[in-house]
């Protein structure tokens, strides 16, 4: 992998999220319940905490548990909840070393299918559907990972020109369409979370 990649909105942290498959994962895992370019930062973050140019599963797989989790909360955290996500980085990280020898690309290097990769990638810890959606949808739009049948596998992410998630993030301009997509969404479940409230009231 070899791409300019715009998802930190921060130059040295797209530089290794373009180069490194495992700081793209671990970044796509730590995209919930923050903002998505504070989400991307934390691959390099944790690299220049660990005096690294790059993420290494093996090495992250084998640190202490506590320490590890120190790290990632140090101001500035890593995340809002550092404690969870760094023991769900180390999981991603052993899984990786268990079953792809520690190398994050042969999750889907030489994969043909994008239903076969769809099911990799929903076997990482951490990553359930939606997230194994989007990011084999950033796999076949930005990182040139396109088995047959990649955009069908991943739903409405897959779909060009769209701007759902993250997967369609390659500059501020299309960084804003899809938070105004994501309010979007987070506002329709709100009404509808309300709707049936007050209907369940009415009963």
């Amino acid at each position: 992998m070899d791409v300019t990649l715009h998802l930190a909105q921060d130059p040295d942290a797209d530089e290794l999220l373009g180069r490194s498959p495992l700081a793209a994962l671990v970044g796509m895992l730590l995209d919930q319940q923050v903002p998505m370019e504070w989400a991307f930062k934390g691959p390099r973050t944790i690299a220049d905490r660990l005096g690294a140019d790059d993420l290494e599963a093996h090495d992250i797989a084998a640190q202490d548990p506590e320490s590890f989790a120190a790290l990632l909360s140090e101001k500035p955290a890593v995340h809002r909840y550092p404690g969870s996500m760094a023991k769900r980085v180390q999981q991603l990280c052993q899984y990786l070393v268990e079953h792809y020898d520690g190398n994050a690309e042969l999750v889907w290097k030489g994969v043909t299918d994008g239903t076969e990769l769809l099911r990799r990638l929903e076997e990482l810890p951490g990553f359930g559907k939606q997230k194994a959606q989007i990011f084999l949808a950033l796999l076949g739009k930005q990182l040139g990972v396109a088995p047959k049948g990649w955009r069908e596998a991943a739903g409405p992410y897959g779909e060009a020109g769209s701007f759902r998630s993250v997967a369609d993030i390659t500059g501020p301009e299309s960084l804003a369409k899809v938070r105004a997509h994501k309010q979007e969404m987070k506002a329709a479940a709100k009404a509808a979370k309300a709707d049936k409230t007050s209907k369940a009231a009415e009963k």
